[in-house]
């Protein structure tokens, strides 16, 4: 008698959450060995040779930070550095630089269908890599932060211990703004060509021209949510205090909250959705 036929058994396709992890795996080291990286790592030394110099001129010369010959405690400082160099320079430019090139660099190489025939979710591709973007990002500004904090709090009278909170909410803050741009970016690189120009207007043309005009522009804006969760007082003849009295206009940190978490879900949704759809021609 001769045995029934047993048909092979079908291989399931990996979930949505397996190939995610899988993408983030092959992706975090190309982004952590990228001259994209190598670049932006000196950019962040920036704030740390700024921080030092202030250091050894406080060593130096015996004095500490000083406004108007009014003595800053260097706790303000660093809230200076932290609102002024990170939340609206730095944060922007990494969610710009990183978050429109998770598709697009994949497009300009020609390698985005070989990613697609595997067995997964497209939207898979996306998720990972922004995953990478995120732990990429964090470990290049947490070094930074952490450097110009024990290096600028000290001075003036300043105490770590008692600053160290702060520094974690800071942390935190800094998380959820890259967080946000990078999604909006990922958006933003999904559906235009040449995504780069458009997100450097946007974070640097657009958000601070926003923010200085009255009405309702600036609830159109990540900085404007972005800056509600600022904790730092600044000193209040310095030019910083000047220009948030003129954008004062700050929503509560609830508030902040859950708008970037709105931006966050929406921009990612709408990335995921288009990568699911779209169909790339690559150029010969």
């Amino acid at each position: 008698m001769i045995p029934p036929s047993v048909a092979p058994p079908t291989r399931r396709a990996p979930t949505l959450a397996a190939s995610t992890l899988r993408v983030f795996d092959l992706s975090l080291g190309q982004m952590l060995w990228s001259r994209r990286s190598a670049f932006l790592a000196v950019l962040l030394g920036g704030p740390v040779l700024v921080a030092a110099a202030l250091r050894l001129a406080s060593i130096s010369y015996g004095w500490g930070f000083r406004f108007r010959s009014q003595q800053v405690a260097g706790d303000a400082v660093f809230g200076m550095m932290i609102w002024l160099l990170y939340v609206r320079f730095i944060i922007p430019v990494l969610g710009v630089f990183y978050g429109t090139s998770l598709v697009a660099d994949e497009v300009e190489d020609k390698t985005i269908t070989y990613l697609f025939t595997r067995p997964m979710p497209r939207s898979a591709v996306l998720l990972g890599k922004f995953l990478a973007y995120l732990v990429c990002t964090l470990l290049l500004v947490l070094p930074s932060v952490m450097l110009v904090f024990f290096l600028v709090v000290p001075t003036g009278g300043g105490s770590i211990a008692e600053t160290f909170p702060s520094l974690v909410v800071d942390l935190g803050m800094l998380a959820v703004g890259l967080t946000a741009y990078g999604a909006v970016f990922a958006m933003v690189g999904t559906y235009l060509k040449r995504p780069l120009v458009i997100g450097l207007a946007f974070a640097l043309g657009w958000e601070p021209a926003a923010l200085l005009i009255p009405g309702y522009l600036k609830q159109l804006t990540v900085a404007h949510y972005l800056q509600g969760l600022v904790t730092h007082e600044m000193p209040q003849d310095s030019p910083i205090a000047i220009l948030l009295q003129v954008v004062r206009e700050v929503p509560s940190v609830a508030t902040s909250l859950t708008a970037l978490s709105v931006i966050i879900v929406v921009t990612l949704w709408l990335a995921a959705w288009a990568v699911e759809r779209r169909e790339y021609v690559l150029e010969q």
